[in-house]
């Protein structure tokens, strides 16, 4: 069978496994689909370690820059993101990696959640290998606004320049917003650890403002929790992102688009 995996750090909470096998069922593919815990020091060599004869991986917290390095191409969404969360390997043994994430995140935000992006006004959480990877769809989506907050205004500003090109997209600082907005995105993976962003409450506008944490878990995030408390009008977790963009990479695999409802619905069940 064709062998694919899910790498990260952490990796033991990932559902990818599980939504490849059903997608798998689904499709009647015959793979394999396994995680696995990279150290934080060696990512190139569990990678490489296991496409000496997998067929794909996923790429997940905190190696996607890493993994953009290592390919040999890059799909249009990973080149202008500068971080890769799919892997294929290709016939002759090169390494092609895409960027399936914003893809995914836009899908659940619009059609999944029903969630409005035009004209919205809309704060991304963080800069690192997930921000990057959502901005140039986000920005397709035609909101008024995005904003990008991070701990490090630098590095917030770095990607504010690197895609200015494609639409209105500025940079801050945790501390610097208390306007409130339409959507706030939580890239960050603060919730995995219990954390939450030190951004101001004001922020969320009592039953307007909708929160979204790209991290997923079987009890709601912290963040959730947090803009819960504070009133967000609506909190949503990444499960959804997560098997819309588990579905974008098995169709770069595999050739066939699998249906994301059902198992998104059994996923919830469960």
């Amino acid at each position: 069978m064709d062998r694919y995996a899910v790498i990260g750090n952490p990796i033991a909470h990932s559902k990818s496994p599980l939504i490849h096998r059903m997608f798998a069922e689904q499709t009647g593919q015959a793979l394999t689909y396994e995680a696995l815990l990279a150290p934080l020091d060696d990512f190139a060599g569990t990678l490489r370690g296991f496409l000496a004869d997998g067929h794909g991986v996923n790429v997940t917290v905190p190696f996607k820059e890493q993994a953009w390095a290592l390919v040999d191409s890059h799909s249009a969404a990973a080149e202008r993101a500068g971080a890769v969360n799919t892997i294929l390997r290709q016939a002759d043994g090169s390494l092609l990696g895409d960027n399936t994430d914003g893809r995914g995140l836009v899908r659940d935000l619009q059609t999944n959640a029903g969630i409005k992006l035009r004209g919205a006004r809309i704060l991304l959480l963080g800069a690192g290998g997930a921000s990057r990877g959502v901005i140039q769809p986000l920005l397709a989506a035609r909101p008024s606004q995005l904003c990008v907050v991070n701990r490090t205004v630098d590095k917030a500003e770095q990607l504010a320049t690197l895609f200015n090109d494609l639409g209105p997209i500025s940079a801050a600082g945790l501390h610097w917003l208390e306007e409130s907005v339409d959507l706030i995105v939580n890239a960050t993976s603060a919730s995995l650890g219990g954390e939450v962003p030190a951004i101001s409450p004001k922020l969320i506008r009592p039953g307007h403002t909708v929160c979204y944490d790209m991290m997923y878990a079987s009890e709601p995030t912290a963040f959730n929790r947090w803009a819960s408390e504070h009133g967000a009008a609506r909190c949503v977790d990444g499960l959804g992102m997560l098997v819309e963009q588990a579905a974008e990479a098995f169709e770069l695999w595999r050739g066939v688009r699998p249906e994301t409802a059902p198992v998104f619905a059994a996923l919830r069940r469960n």
